[in-house]
């Protein structure tokens, strides 16, 4: 360890451990950090075995205190105002509860990827070298309203040897304290430090500006949140960030696509829960099959309650739909409101794509292959899908067990971020004697 860090632990411990007499410590998310910080050592020396034990008993934990947690979550949304797309994603139910055990289970059975060798070759002069996985260190997520995203993140840093300091959003605070008390006696039956998942102690918003600037503290941070969220962390973070600003996901419908599957698809893709981040924002429509297949898909949604946003060329067909603004195209609805447009070919749709959306996730319907392939490689984003909705972007429907966020950036990982993601990697050196001419 360098100076510089040995200052700021030493700062961070004294912070920690100061008499309280009747005063809050000046800087408490540093302090939580530094026992994040410790516990992340011994987390990532743990065994597999004993990080699996971690989750297994969490998720039972989770399950034991399901009235609990419901009877935290039923205090938070008393209090709530949201709208109803809010409040669904900050409403939990046993199903709900039950699906965030289940994932955790699902990590553990994951392949750990602390120590996985990722790379190995031999140099002329004898030395062996080799890439190795190693863990990030200490996690910060801010996260909003879902409350289950503390379950999913927690398990995640568990299972790839992180520890995890967690600021939910005040809507949230009662749901995440109690799902925070079923990861920590989780760690607590493996054996395992229970500071590697800490909570902020309240939703005081100073903890997210002290998360911001723990250099050396924490390593990494990922918010879970609307724009204003994330552009402050970007704006403001003296830690690397993780993240994607927004979800202004595509669907397009071309040309060749099978019209059963197209309805079928875009239903999905915007109705199933409007208020996640892969939700479809805007359709965009071939001109070739708009006249006859945009009234199908506009009354299928209609009947689901959706409403909409057309340009001209779609209300030159269905002229009852309200017009749509630039701004409109430029928004993330998480409602039940979708974008229409009618586009002229694959170029189009790419054009209107690169103009509006957020790198999140696009999709196209299509039964032309080579027009399915120059769409994909066309889009920018971290995810594209054929012939599939665009709510498979999932860290769970991806196999990863769950998803700490999407990344939509350009480096280190893209997409739902998993185990492996949340890993980075040591070169190890092994010789026998030898010395550098």
């Amino acid at each position: 360890m360098n100076t510089e860090e040995d200052s700021r632990l030493h700062m961070a411990t004294a912070e920690a451990h100061a008499p309280a007499q009747g005063v809050p410590s000046p800087c408490p998310m540093h302090g939580l950090a530094h026992r994040a910080r410790l516990a992340a050592r011994t987390l990532a020396q743990s065994s597999s075995s004993e990080r699996d034990k971690a989750l297994w008993a969490a998720a039972s934990a989770l399950r034991e205190s399901a009235a609990t947690i419901l009877e935290a979550n039923a205090r938070d949304l008393e209090a709530s105002t949201a709208n109803a797309a809010f409040r669904d994603r900050l409403t939990l139910t046993p199903e709900r509860v039950e699906a965030m055990a289940r994932g955790l289970e699902n990590i553990a059975d994951l392949p750990d990827p602390v120590g996985q060798i990722l790379e190995e070759w031999s140099r002329p002069n004898g030395l062996r070298i080799r890439k190795v996985a190693t863990p990030v260190g200490v996690i910060g997520v801010i996260y909003e309203s879902r409350p289950n995203v503390g379950a999913d993140a927690a398990g995640l840093c568990i299972k790839s040897g992180n520890a995890i300091l967690l600021r939910g959003g005040s809507e949230s605070l009662h749901s995440a304290r109690a799902i925070h008390a079923a990861m920590q006696t989780g760690l607590r039956n493996a054996g395992l430090p229970e500071d590697a998942v800490l909570i902020a102690p309240d939703s005081d918003r100073r903890h997210v500006a002290d998360m911001l600037t723990a250099s050396g503290l924490v390593d990494l941070i990922i918010p879970r949140g609307g724009r204003s969220l994330v552009e402050r962390v970007q704006r403001e973070a003296r830690v690397p960030v993780l993240a994607h600003a927004e979800g202004l996901c595509h669907t397009y419908v071309h040309a060749a696509a099978d019209h059963a599957m197209a309805r079928r698809i875009v239903l999905n893709a915007k109705m199933r829960r409007v208020g996640i981040c892969g939700a479809t924002e805007t359709l965009l429509v071939d001109a070739a099959i708009a006249s006859v297949l945009l009234p199908q898909i506009v009354a299928d949604l209609a009947e689901h309650g959706c409403t909409f946003k057309a340009d001209a060329a779609a209300r030159e067909i269905m002229p009852d739909l309200p017009a749509a603004t630039e701004k409109d195209f430029a928004t993330e609805w998480l409602d039940a409101v979708l974008n229409v447009a009618v586009v002229d070919g694959v170029d189009e749709a790419l054009d209107h794509i690169a103009r509006f959306g957020s790198s999140h996730t696009e999709a196209i319907v299509t039964a032309d292959e080579a027009v399915a392939v120059r769409f994909m490689n066309g889009v920018t984003s971290a995810v594209v899908m054929w012939n599939a909705s665009t709510q498979f972007c999932d860290g769970g429907e991806f196999g990863f067990g769950a998803e700490i966020g999407i990344a939509t950036g350009r480096f280190h990982a893209r997409g739902p971020v998993g185990v492996e993601q949340l890993t980075t990697f040591r070169y190890e050196v092994i010789g026998n004697g030898q010395v550098r001419p």
